[in-house]
């Protein structure tokens, strides 16, 4: 299967995110390896969806003084922030919460942490894995920021949360 992004029109968003999701779905469906998954799915995402700077995924990592952390996993988009402390920024706070954020003003967003200057809005769904219970079930998070103020709502909440559902059950993670 070839998956191009000519075919995507997110001028009706919900259609447009069952399409993706329906592709990004297909792309996984023969690897189970998580970082080749999340690769290819960022890859998918960065081509597709319009307005975007940046797509990418932070994995839970501990740091040598043995204090949990996110590290950078596959992403598209300019270099990123590499290591994340729990709890700080959008990232940190959504893998705290185990909760989709969405910052329509990332500067109006206590603590934001600006790898890219030109990132306006952000978006960040956490990857929880349903059979596993409590911090063993959390994965990571997947990470969408744009140029835009205010490019993510409540239909890209749904399809983006439905895209990371579809990541997570197509991968083993460590």
């Amino acid at each position: 299967m070839s998956f191009t992004t000519a075919h995507y029109d997110f001028t009706d968003k919900a259609r447009g995110y069952a399409e993706l999701a329906r592709d990004v779905a297909a792309l996984l469906a023969d690897e189970r390896d998580w970082i080749a998954n999340t690769a290819n799915a960022t890859a998918l995402l960065y081509a597709a969806l319009p307005d975007l700077n940046w797509v990418g995924v932070y994995v839970p990592t501990t740091d040598r003084a043995g204090t949990r952390e996110l590290i950078v996993g596959p992403f598209q988009g300019k270099p990123a922030c590499v290591r994340i402390a729990m709890g700080r920024g959008v990232c940190g706070t959504a893998a705290v919460r185990r909760e989709t954020i969405v910052v329509p003003d990332v500067n109006a967003f206590d603590g934001h942490i600006a790898c890219d200057t030109a990132s306006q809005s952000e978006i960040v769904v956490p990857l929880l894995r349903a059979d596993r219970p409590g911090d063993a079930g959390f994965v990571g998070v997947l990470d969408v920021d744009s140029p835009r103020l205010a490019r993510f709502g409540e239909i890209d909440r749904a399809g983006l949360e439905r895209i990371a559902a579809i990541i997570v059950a197509a991968s083993d993670w460590p």
